[in-house]
């Protein structure tokens, strides 16, 4: 709608008329497609399209998570692993994969030497040049404490595990050409802006160096368009069996750590940096590096994402921006849902019985059928513990998210095949409230439910 596309322009205007910034761009997708994108000021001497490069920053952290989770739903790692198990010179070998991708290792945020964004990365040859004597600020897994070096880590791992491919080489070859992203790369390609710092009492402004930064690369390397990031959120948001799945990518989304802030306004995933704006959970990844900031957000329940790009060191709340232009997007054109549809194919009758109502101890609840067999437990009090659930191969289902995330919901039957109850994850549900014949632990008073 053109009120729409108004809000959004003026959004973006704003941010970069009250943040100085020479150029800025923004996108909306939804539904998998490019809905909106604005630009503002010049490139060049041109308003800057979807095809001109900016620097990235730490959005090459959430390229790298991918990478790593790949190698995971490979079999060639697990998340739990201790990082030292791949990487013999690992700075803390006893920290896991998962800490280093939810920088919860305890490393410190920052290289030793000089600053390694605006330092060539040739000055550090080897992993243990990023590592002063203090590699270790934290115990692992106590706190959430941002590293980049740590990503240099996960690097060398990927790096590792590839037969000794660079790792900007494993992610075009494993996920940039798959996603059509040819313009997502380590070094920038005409055509690109500049990075430039802005005097903070002046109208004036200092290019600022891009150096390639070797080593740390994993923390903030890559250069990409709009274009490109458009793919990328389309990506996160659908997942694509060819890259990594929609699953492994609702992972990545899901806290690892303790949040930071007061009331959940801020916490990590692995490699996805998590917030809250507006009333709405988001995911995604700011990033900056001298001369360049960008961030790009994904709304899941939403179906959107939005993202900024702009060729400033500072000045701009980029993180804000983005989410901005999602609110604006959900507040005029909500989303419509999508059409009911019945399930395709014939109903197993034996997986139909089971749903209905069933009730923990007097607690009402319902199981539904979903689609490949799954179910769904709800609440019918409006209180209790509720869950997804993925069927198994055995005949049982694996719980998918809260309290029951991971836990095995099994179906009890009698010697004849009647089914008696459930159990989910010890806890008994029945088809009645604390049925006199059920197998509720510790029994049920024979006398029964009575008035006072």
């Amino acid at each position: 709608m053109p009120q729409t596309r108004r809000a959004l322009l003026r959004r973006l205007a704003i941010a970069q008329a009250e943040g100085r910034a020479p150029s800025m761009m923004g996108a909306v997708v939804r539904g998998g497609q490019v809905v909106w994108t604005g630009a503002r000021s010049a490139v060049d001497g041109e308003v800057p399209h979807g095809d001109v490069q900016y620097r990235i920053g730490s959005l090459t952290k959430n390229f790298v998570a991918v990478l790593v989770l790949r190698l995971r739903d490979e079999g060639l790692l697990r998340l739990d692993d201790p990082i030292g198990t791949h990487l013999k010179d690992a700075p803390v070998p006893e920290a896991t994969i998962a800490q280093l991708l939810s920088h919860s290792a305890g490393l410190a945020a920052e290289s030793r030497g000089p600053w390694w964004e605006r330092t060539a990365g040739e000055l550090r040859p080897e992993p243990a040049d990023l590592f002063g004597e203090r590699s270790q600020l934290h115990p692992a897994g106590r706190r959430h404490h941002y590293s980049n070096p740590g990503y240099a880590v996960l690097g060398a791992l990927v790096e590792r595990l590839r037969d000794g491919t660079p790792w900007g080489e494993v992610l075009r070859r494993e996920v940039l050409e798959p996603l059509g992203m040819a313009r997502t790369m380590l070094r920038p390609e005409m055509p690109h802006a500049g990075g430039w710092a802005v005097h903070p009492w002046a109208d004036v402004m200092l290019p600022e160096p891009a150096h390639d930064t070797g080593l740390m690369g994993p923390a903030g390397q890559l250069w990409s368009t709009t274009e490109d990031l458009c793919r990328w959120a389309a990506f996160l948001l659908r997942g694509d069996e060819r890259v990594l799945s929609a699953a492994s990518l609702a992972e990545m989304r899901t806290p690892a750590v303790p949040p930071e802030g007061d009331g959940w306004d801020a916490g990590y995933g692995l490699g996805t940096q998590l917030v809250r704006r507006n009333g709405r959970r988001l995911a995604g990844h700011t990033g900056s590096m001298p001369g360049f900031l960008a961030v790009l957000w994904v709304d899941p329940e939403e179906d959107t994402a939005a993202l900024a790009l702009a060729n400033c060191t500072s000045g701009i709340p980029i993180g804000t921006v983005a989410a901005d232009l999602l609110q604006i997007v959900a507040h005029h054109e909500p989303r419509i849902p999508e059409p009911w549809r019945p399930l395709p194919g014939a109903v197993d009758e034996d997986l139909l019985a089971l749903t209905g109502p069933w009730y923990w101890g007097a607690n009402p609840f319902a199981l539904r059928l979903t689609g490949s067999r799954g179910l769904e437990l709800v609440t019918l009090s409006g209180v209790g513990r509720t869950s997804r659930f993925r069927a198994e191969a055995d005949g049982t289902w694996t719980g998918l998210d809260g309290y029951y995330a991971g836990e095995t919901l099994r179906v009890e039957r009698a010697p004849d095949g009647t089914v008696t109850h459930l159990d989910l994850g010890t806890f008994v549900f029945t088809r009645g409230p604390y049925e006199p014949a059920g197998p509720v632990p510790g029994g049920v008073d024979p006398e029964g439910w009575r008035g006072i």
